[in-house]
């Protein structure tokens, strides 16, 4: 039986990511939105700062946020 990711299984790799390359995590999580459908957000401790990114589905919206995070690191080690 081949192993499913779970939306938690995301949401752990892109917190995990985010602690190793940027410090103080707060929280990563997923919602649905009325109007744009979901949302997945990272929040850091160091006050307001956070990303987000939103897709028609949950799984979506966490993969387009796991993606950006990536790119960010990417852009971030490149300099």
């Amino acid at each position: 039986m081949a192993y499913k990711k779970t939306n938690s299984d995301r949401i752990k790799r892109i917190y995990q990511l985010c602690e190793d390359h940027f410090g103080g995590v707060r929280f990563v999580g997923v919602k649905f939105h009325k109007k744009i459908g979901w949302i997945a957000k990272v929040q850091f401790d160091d006050g307001f700062e956070s990303l987000t990114a939103d897709g028609e589905t949950s799984v979506e919206a966490l993969r387009k946020l796991k993606n950006r995070v990536k790119k960010i690191i990417k852009r971030y080690n490149a300099v």
